[in-house]
């Protein structure tokens, strides 16, 4: 739903780049539109607008949380509100840093969560509490109480799958 929005969206962007062409620029494509466009025309176009702006995103931003995962068997099933909520939080805290495939993440400087051995929930809880092994490479205490074991739960249901 949310590529075909997406293709949708650039499929009227690129049909609003060719009418302001065709026109000779935005000055020729607005004198166009209030001096000779039909009464169709007139409706069309804001409409064009309205839903490059507000209805696409919306789509996009609505269907976002929806799975698992981003792809594979994870893409088809939804979780509970302690999962969304652990995926949420990796997105905001750990993203950057970790590679973890069911969240598209493809972090840099942190060991790849789907490579590194089973993960059971306190195993990523012992690592957020300690800072991952300990040897300062990432912050201690990066998410406490809920919200540590909120992610702990997520990581522990994707990584690997």
């Amino acid at each position: 739903m949310a590529v075909a929005a997406f293709v949708i969206g650039f499929l009227a962007l690129g049909a609003a780049v060719a009418y302001v062409a065709f026109w000779g620029g935005p000055s020729g494509a607005r004198e166009a539109y209030l001096t000779r466009g039909r009464r169709g025309f007139r409706i069309v176009i804001p409409i064009i607008y309205v839903g490059l702006g507000i209805a696409i995103p919306a789509i996009v931003l609505a269907d976002g949380n929806s799975a698992k995962g981003e792809g594979g068997s994870l893409a088809s099933q939804a979780g509970n509100s302690k999962f969304n909520k652990g995926k949420n939080l990796f997105r905001q805290a750990c993203w950057s840093c970790h590679t973890l495939k069911a969240a598209g993440a493809q972090g840099v400087t942190g060991p790849n969560l789907d490579e590194i051995g089973t993960l059971s929930e306190q195993r990523v809880l012992n690592a957020i509490r300690i800072g991952g092994t300990g040897d300062g490479r990432m912050p201690s205490m990066l998410l406490t109480g809920d919200d540590a074991k909120a992610v702990a739960y997520y990581v522990s249901q994707v990584a690997g799958r």
